[in-house]
């Protein structure tokens, strides 16, 4: 499936007078920023910052406070930003005995996994606790699919399956996954573009602990 043409159905069919809340699951500013500026004129964004898969403390904040210094420097027009504390256990947990795995395996699917679900569960809390209107369209999604090194397919079908397993049967809530692959029409390009247009530190590894050493072997191969 063509993932980018039919986000392109959804857009068009959008009220922008009545726009629906979008909970966007963000991994850095570089990958966020051509995202929020394509999607802030479609979206009331709530950004949600998760990324317990992050190796350090210092990395994790480093890039939260990017990220809001990206939102305040191009002017993006958000609802909220939310960064959640620090957790590097919740990643270990999910993902022990898979170690080994190469980078973009198991392991990646099972990391793609514990954050998206989060960003689904956020939602619904927020929702509960703001009394959102119910017959709002609400979405949830996530910055990801811009890397080329990201599955589109696999981050999609992740979403597609947390939103329909845990769909509400009474109506009190429905919130769908917001189909992407935002390194489409040169998405990846522009938010490099984007970085440098706005000085952002792009890291040169995923987040995790396993992902920096594949890069090292690489770099020294």
């Amino acid at each position: 499936m063509n993932y980018q043409v039919e986000l392109e159905k959804i857009l068009s069919g959008i009220d922008k007078n009545n726009k629906p809340l979008l909970f966007l699951h963000v991994c850095c500013a570089p990958c966020s920023s051509y995202v929020l500026t394509y999607l802030e004129e479609y979206f009331d964004i709530i950004i949600y910052f998760y990324n317990p898969n992050i190796d350090t403390s210092d990395e994790y904040y480093k890039r939260a406070r990017e990220l809001e210094s990206f939102i305040g420097k191009a002017g993006i027009r958000i609802t909220n930003l939310i960064i959640e504390d620090y957790d590097h256990s919740e990643f270990l947990s999910k993902v022990h005995g898979l170690e080994h795995e190469i980078e973009g395996g198991v392991r990646c699917k099972e990391c793609f996994y514990l954050r998206l679900k989060r960003t689904f569960d956020f939602a619904i809390h927020h929702m509960w606790k703001n009394n959102t209107d119910a017959s709002r369209k609400i979405y949830f999604c996530t910055t990801l699919s811009i890397s080329p090194l990201k599955n589109a397919n696999l981050i999609n079908e992740i979403g597609n399956k947390i939103a329909n397993a845990y769909k509400s049967t009474d109506g009190e809530y429905d919130i769908e996954f917001l189909p992407s692959d935002f390194k489409k029409n040169d998405g990846y390009k522009i938010s490099c573009e984007l970085s440098k247009k706005y000085g952002l530190y792009r890291q040169d590894f995923c987040g995790c602990e396993f992902s920096k050493k594949e890069v090292v072997v690489n770099d020294f191969v």
